[in-house]
Order: C-alpha cells, then structure tokens, then sequence
C-alpha cells in the first residue's frame, strides 16, 4: 500500500477546506466542491489513467490486450444501466449525501484492484464493482446539484465544474497513476488512486457540497419560474428527449472513439509519435476549455441552435484530419474537433434543465448519460473492428462525419427554450 499520504494530510485538509467554506459563498463552494468530485469520479481514475495500467497487467499475467481493455467495455455495460437508478435516488433523496456514501465506496472498489490474483474472472468482476460504485459519485449528479444552485449562470457553472474537473483529473491522473506504478507496482498505484480519490475528494466535497434548496425548503425543482419540471415518463415521451439522446451520444461516442485512434492513425501515416501526441494533447485541451466556453455562451445565447456550428466545426475538423499532410493543419483540426467534443459535453446537462426542469433531472439525465457511457465504451472497439476488415478508417470515419451531419440536424429542430412549456406539454398530450 502507498505510503506517500500520511494519515495527517485528511485531518489538515479537512481544516483548510472548512476554512474556506467560512469565507466563500455557498454558490461559489458548490461549484468548487462538484469540481473536486468530477476531479476524482470515474473518467479520471479509471478511463484516462487505464492506459498507463494496461501494459504491466497484460504482461504480469500473460493476458492479451484486448482482455484487458474489455474491463472499459465492463464499466460502459454496468454504468448504463445504473446511471438513472442512482439518478432517480439522488431525485427522491438529495444527491449530496449519495455523492458522499459513493466517493467512499468508489474509492474502496479502486483499492480492491489490489488483490487481483490473475483470475480473469475475479479481474472482470472487481472492474464490474468499480464500475458501479463509479456511477454513484458521477457527472450526473454533480451537474444535478450546479443546476439546482444556479439559474442565469448556469450553463457557465456547469462548464466549469465539469470542465475542470474532468479536464483536471484526465491531465493529472494519469501521471499520478504512472509514479505510483513506478513506486508500488500497479496493485500499489490502484490501492493508492483509491486513497486518492478518498483523501482529496471526501473532506472538500463534505465541507463543500450543498444540495440545492428552494426558500420553503424543499429539493431543487423549483428554484426558477423558467424551470417547468417533468417527470421521467413525461420526458421520454418527447421528441426532444430523444434528439437530445441521440444527437450527443451520436457526436461524442464517436468524437471519442476518433480520440482514442488519433495517434495511431497519424503514425500509420508516417508521422512521428511526438507528433502525433501534440495533435491529441490540442484536441484534449481545447475540449476542456470549449466545455467551459460554451458554458458562458449558453446563458448569453438563449437558443439550442447554438450548438449546431460546434457539431459543423467537428466534422470540418474531421475533414481536414484526414485530408492534410500540413502539420500546422493538423493542429487546426485537432483544436477543430475539440470545439465539438466540448460543445457535446457542454450542452446536454443544459439543455436536459431547460427542457425537462430539476425534479426528475437525476434520473432523465442519468438516462441520456448513461447511453453516452455505453457508446464511449464500444465506439473505439467498433472503430477496430472496421480496421481489421477493411485494413484502414475509411468507413469508419465516414460513419463519424455522418453521424456528426446527423446530430447537427438534430439540434437544429429542437423547440426554443420559451417555448418548451408548450412544446412539452403539447408532446406529452399528445401521447
């Protein structure tokens, strides 16, 4: 076990942290706090530090990569379908308390990867375990407490608890996870990523987090008059619901699955590794920082058309990928389809509180979450598939840039904000 994290260290953080939620305003606290949770939630512990694991674990075991990498498509299938269940509790119950039980047990399940004995079957079912208690301390329900807490600032609120948080801990983690392989072995750097994800993550999320409350104090679903809120069996009997699905798991499955291939796909082109990665880290760094951006323009242009020319920025960036030999160009379109990635992250936890409102917003959101999830968990083994029976990308990034073209057509149709209620209610009436 890493012993790099002295027992001391929780008990002055816990100090520091109640500290500042003395001087901060609560809003600001919450915003600090969901950023810290997503900073250590599953697409930094898990997805972005998997890579620097899979080598030490294939090769002490024998195991073939492929194996290895199935945990991903593991953690994709159980988070689909807990996702709304967490959703709906944290609906029914508050999410700051199943954020709080959930970063405890994620960070357990993390540190029981340690006593993987080279049964592939123990492997796939503690991965299987991480997975779920993965899905209790999400995206999903920080961005249900953001929204709860902010009404015309929300899209920039949301954008830089998730923005920086994720784009945080998918920069730091990695590395992190990399020295303590180093140092521990890969055992010790799972059971130490768990004292991680315990030590920062509980005492500034218990000090910081707040659900949100209206003046007669009941859950976030009344906050603002703009917010009409629906139930999740209303929400799906939408067409908005559903485009809304469709559009953002379309564009960001396969916006993810091109990630993953960036760098392999440029030195199968001739280019060197270095240079490929200086495409992938401006495409990872503009995601990050166009999920922020695309936040402030949200709460500053009051139409979901908004989205429509970021999804077009991806597919001109797709299209200048795979079509320049320009590095400087290269670039361009690595920043390009960043725009997208970001936009694809930015928009839905937005648009699912100004179309469907916060009482339900946990399980609706959690449901659309969860897709995403499961297509991010398949779309890069789909893409590889492609490869091994045509022997290139072709059809698969033609297939990108289709759904790409679809999502933008989808986002084009949705009803305007104001006139949701009616839109809404007029679906749901209908049916």
């Amino acid at each position: 076990m890493p012993r790099a994290f002295p027992p001391s260290l929780f008990w002055w953080q816990l100090g520091v942290e109640v500290m500042l939620k003395r001087l901060m305003k609560p809003a600001t606290g919450v915003v600090i706090g969901c950023a810290i949770g997503n900073f250590v939630s599953a697409t930094p512990m898990v997805n972005s530090a998997f890579g620097v694991f899979l080598l030490p674990i294939s090769e002490e075991f024998n195991w073939p990569r492929s194996s290895v990498s199935a945990v991903l498509g593991i953690v994709a299938i159980v988070g689909f379908l807990f996702y709304p269940l967490i959703g709906r509790l944290a609906d029914l119950y508050g999410p700051r308390k199943i954020v709080l039980m959930g970063n405890v047990l994620f960070a357990a399940a993390l540190a029981l990867l340690y006593f993987n004995n080279g049964s592939l079957i123990l492997f796939y079912a503690l991965f299987a375990l991480v997975g779920l208690t993965a899905a209790i301390p999400s995206t999903v329900l920080f961005n249900k407490i953001v929204a709860g807490w902010f009404v015309t600032s929300r899209g920039a609120a949301l954008g830089l608890s998730a923005g920086l948080g994720n784009g945080m801990g998918a920069t730091v983690m990695p590395a992190v996870a990399q020295a303590m392989i180093l140092e521990y072995g890969w055992r010790g750097a799972y059971a130490g990523l768990g004292l991680v994800t315990l030590i920062i993550g509980f005492p500034l999320m218990y000090a910081l987090l707040r659900d949100p409350v209206t003046p007669d104090g009941d859950m976030a679903g009344g906050i603002s008059a703009e917010d009409v809120s629906h139930s999740f069996s209303e929400a799906r009997k939408t067409a908005t619901f559903w485009k809304i699905l469709l559009a953002i798991a379309l564009g960001a499955g396969c916006m993810t699955a091109l990630f993953t291939h960036v760098v392999s796909m440029l030195i199968d082109r001739g280019y060197t590794p270095g240079a490929a990665t200086q495409v992938l880290v401006i495409f990872a760094l503009v995601t990050v920082v166009w999920q922020i951006v695309i936040g402030f323009l949200l709460d500053r242009v009051q139409t979901p058309r908004l989205a429509v020319p970021f999804f077009l920025a991806a597919l001109a960036g797709l299209i200048l990928f795979v079509s320049t030999e320009s590095f400087p160009l290269l670039l361009l379109a690595g920043g390009l389809m960043g725009i997208g990635l970001g936009t694809e992250y930015g928009v839905l936890p937005y648009f699912t509180s100004r179309y469907f409102g916060l009482k339900a917003y946990g399980v609706i959101l959690g449901t659309i979450y969860g897709t995403i999830v499961l297509t991010l968990g398949f779309t890069p083994f789909l893409m590889d598939t492609v490869f091994d029976v045509t022997g290139s990308y072709d059809l698969a990034v033609i297939a990108i840039g289709i759904a790409l073209m679809i999502g933008a057509i989808l986002l084009w149709t949705l009803p305007p904000y104001n006139g949701l209620r009616d839109g809404v209610a007029t679906e749901i009436n209908a049916t």
